[in-house]
């Protein structure tokens, strides 16, 4: 089945439904395709406890915030139900289903090729995220490991791991959080830390982090780097006595040229200062029972859960030397039509900068029609 489209959104999470919906409001006609077969698929996988860790006032989608009787941190299943109901308010039909395969250039439009036919499109929005596929570090001695190996991508509940030694690779947010959750759930959680870490309290003196990270930005980055380990030290104690490191990156210029941002901590802390959560250094390899790590020490486990991360995988999609630069709206991307959205996740939140992205990607699709229009009225 071919089809042609003023505007062809890649995925339906968070940030393909805010672009289509800013797209709607300013009546732009577009196709939006999902290979799974509902919307925001990904956060209806995340494991059970999962809560945004930015506050609802700055992580609603365009036109439409989070109902009053949401909490400040909106949980998984609620978060589920808003972007059903978004997709409802703003009529929004994703085509369910429906995998793309590659996206090529044809002139001044584009080729969209999917499991089901061919969209041509004046405009492509890339909105498939940065989680869309899972790393999966290749650690020596994985393949002889007798016990249960899962990404964090398949962990739902501490259920199947009660009263059993389980070692977290990785103390990213998702880390963090999937160890506090192990631990309540009576598990034995070790998290092994490569490197060093940013942590930072989900709230300071009641403000949450969010916010005093917008406000950080009035000033220099070298001051806050220079300050924000002081207030940090202040919140959350010395942590480098329970083997938690900071890098040698200050926090924001590592989120500004690695893209890591930092963990927010919601618990897990105290639970390693009371010793419930242990934290190893890296792993040098595994062993058929455990991990043995790169101060000589060897732990056993029953499990491991690599908690290392995503990739995005749009980039295999694309021709080679086609690349519509950094995420939302800047000149490669405007004259080419192809944008991606949700790619920047800034320490003012993701889904903040998602809502800045989709007014910006839609108000440029919109310049770039009328400026087409404008060219087709001209006297040859």
């Amino acid at each position: 089945m071919d089809d042609t489209t003023p505007v062809a959104i890649i995925g339906a999470g968070p940030a393909g439904l805010a672009i289509a919906a800013c797209l709607r409001q300013t009546g732009q006609d577009f196709v939006l395709v999902e290979k799974e077969q509902q919307a925001a698929p990904a956060w209806r996988r995340h494991y059970e406890r999962v809560h945004l860790h930015t506050a609802k006032r700055y992580s609603s989608l365009p036109f439409m915030p989070f109902p009053k009787e949401y909490p400040r941190y909106v949980p998984r299943d609620l978060f589920a139900a808003y972007l059903d109901a978004y997709a409802q308010r703003f009529d929004l039909r994703p085509r369910f289903g429906e995998t793309v395969r590659a996206i090529t250039r044809r002139g001044r439009s584009w080729l969209v090729d999917t499991t089901t036919g061919t969209l041509h499109a004046s405009n492509v929005v890339i909105a498939s995220g940065n989680n869309a596929e899972p790393l999966m570090p290749g650690f020596a001695g994985a393949d002889i490991f007798k016990g249960r190996k899962l990404h964090s991508a398949d962990y739902r509940n501490a259920m199947p791991f009660a009263d059993r030694p389980v070692l977290i690779v990785g103390m990213g947010n998702t880390g963090a959080e999937i160890a506090l959750d192990l631990v309540e759930g009576g598990a034995r959680p070790t998290i092994s830390v490569r490197g060093g870490v940013h942590i930072v309290p989900r709230e300071l003196l009641g403000v949450p982090i969010q916010m005093i990270g917008m406000a950080a930005r009035l000033m220099p980055q070298r001051i806050n780097d220079a300050l924000f380990p002081i207030i940090l030290d202040l919140a959350l104690g010395r942590l480098e006595k329970y083997g938690l490191k900071r890098p040698k990156q200050g926090m924001l210029q590592q989120i500004s040229e690695a893209s890591r941002i930092p963990t927010i901590d919601i618990g897990t802390v105290r639970k390693i200062r009371e010793g419930a959560i242990k934290v190893a250094p890296d792993i040098a390899e595994i062993t058929e029972q455990g991990a043995r790590f790169a101060d000589g020490g060897h732990g056993e486990f029953d499990a491991i859960i690599f908690a290392t991360g995503f990739r995005p995988g749009h980039a295999r999609l694309l021709e080679p030397g086609v690349q519509p630069g950094r995420s939302g709206v800047n000149a490669r991307a405007s004259e080419l039509g192809l944008y991606l959205i949700g790619f920047h996740n800034p320490v003012t939140g993701l889904l903040r900068e998602i809502s800045i992205e989709a007014k910006q990607i839609a108000d440029d699709i919109g310049l770039r029609r009328n400026r087409k229009k404008a060219a087709e009225t001209l006297p040859v």
